[in-house]
C-alpha cells in the first residue's frame, strides 16, 4: 500500500484523527502537547498517528493537506487545521460540537 493510501486508510477510518510528534501520553513538541489535551478535554475517542515513527507518512501528509506543518486535526475525513486553529475551535466550544457530532454519527 503506497503512503497516500495509508494516510486516507488513518483518515477514513475513525472519525477524529490527529497526526502529531509523539502520541497524546508522551507528546514530542509543544504544539502536539496542546493539541491532544484538547481533544482530551472533549471527553470523546480520537485515533492518532505518530508521524515520528512514520518517516513516510511526515513527508507526504503535508502534500496530501496542503497544510505544512503539524499537528493536523481530521474530522470526518475533513483536515480541520493545526495547533492554532483547533484551540481557537476549542475555546469558541466549536471542536467540542465537531468532535462530539462525528463520534456519535459513528456509533449511530
Amino acid at each position: 500500500m503506497d503512503v497516500q493510501e495509508r494516510i486516507r486508510q488513518h483518515i477514513g477510518s475513525q472519525p477524529v484523527v490527529i497526526f502529531m510528534k509523539g502520541s497524546p501520553k508522551t507528546p514530542m513538541c509543544g504544539f502536539s502537547a496542546r493539541t491532544s489535551q484538547a481533544l482530551k478535554e472533549c471527553q470523546r475517542p480520537f485515533a492518532w498517528v505518530n508521524v515520528l515513527a512514520d518517516p513516510e507518512i511526515r513527508a507526504a501528509l503535508p502534500q496530501y493537506s496542503d497544510w505544512p506543518t503539524f499537528p493536523q486535526v481530521y474530522v470526518n475525513g475533513e483536515l480541520v487545521g493545526g495547533c492554532d486553529i483547533a484551540l481557537e475551535l476549542f475555546e469558541q466550544g466549536e471542536l467540542q460540537k465537531l468532535v462530539q457530532d462525528a463520534t456519535d454519527a459513528q456509533s449511530a
